[in-house]
């Protein structure tokens, strides 16, 4: 009761604090197309749902001692920075260990002044790590669904708004099959870190989220996916009761909106996962950051 009295009085000293609501950014697409909303630090009209709040952002960081992550020496510089600045919460250095941001984002080819998109921001673990590579001549497109923003992710995500680092981010509120802005265009790179399994769940669709991943991109970009692995041949059958996707299927589905599967990486594979467990982080408990994931870089010809 304590913890929810205190989120509470967050909630309501936010909105205290506000005189306007949040801009709106227009999409072009027409008077019918959905509206980008920019979810800024003093957003007005905060909706908090207390229980949600209580337990945290989607991918909520455990307590305790903070494991061991060392970045490999190969990092590049500005990605070595961002991972090892001392200002980043001990929360999300405590997720550093199962994640491997450093190595991840390396892959991927994230750099200084780079335009990116990130699809399912969640409470913003990466997209500070994103923000602090890119730097101020960058710029980071982070998008959250209206939907899982007012059940989960808006008090996270303010306070998210508030870090130094988090200045030249853009957060959008869109669907996930149509994510960004007009603005949100030749970008670098699309990345999606654990969510791709969830597409299906939210009642979008996959091609159509594919296929504006391609438009939004430059010629060369990089679309970027991690996520748990299925059991081979399964599907979507495990999204929601496992939360993982079939890898091959993942492939197929990006392939088909013309992009080519560039390289993958092993970084964050555990060949010990039998796959048949959940991948969510409260169901996971101990096992959280141990299953088997799938690093896939894909490119716009």
């Amino acid at each position: 009761m304590k913890q929810l009295r205190m989120v509470l009085a967050i909630a309501l000293a936010v909105g205290a604090c506000s005189k306007k609501p949040a801009p709106a950014v227009d999409t072009g697409s027409g008077s019918g197309a959905p509206t980008a909303v920019v979810v800024a630090a003093d957003a007005a009209e905060v909706v908090v749902d207390a229980a949600a709040a209580v337990t945290g952002p989607v991918d909520a960081p455990t307590s305790g001692p903070i494991p061991l992550y060392t970045p490999a020496a190969s990092t590049p510089d500005a990605i070595k920075a961002a991972v090892t600045a001392t200002d980043r919460t001990d929360d999300d250095r405590r997720l550093d260990a199962g994640r491997k941001p450093a190595e991840v984002l390396a892959f991927f080819g994230v750099a200084p002044g780079q335009k990116i998109g990130e699809l399912f921001a969640g409470g913003g673990y990466t997209s500070e790590l994103l923000a602090r590579v890119v730097g101020e001549k960058g710029a980071l497109y982070a998008e959250n669904t209206k939907e899982l923003m007012d059940k989960f992710i808006r008090a996270p995500w303010i306070d998210r708004m508030t870090h130094p680092a988090m200045a030249h981010v853009t957060g959008v509120e869109l669907p996930i099959d149509a994510p960004f802005p007009a603005e949100a265009k030749d970008l670098d790179a699309v990345i999606t870190i654990l969510n791709y399994h969830d597409v299906s769940l939210l009642g979008a669709d996959p091609a159509k989220m594919n296929a504006a991943v391609f438009a939004a991109l430059k010629k060369g970009g990089v679309y970027g996916i991690v996520d748990s692995s299925a059991q081979a041949g399964s599907g979507r059958r495990d999204s929601d009761s496992f939360h993982r996707i079939d890898e091959a299927l993942v492939t197929k589905e990006v392939e088909a909106a013309g992009f080519k599967l560039a390289a993958s990486s092993d970084v964050l594979r555990n060949p010990g996962d039998k796959r048949d467990w959940s991948s969510s982080p409260k169901a996971a408990g101990e096992r959280r950051g141990t299953s088997d994931r799938f690093v896939l870089k894909f490119v716009k010809p």
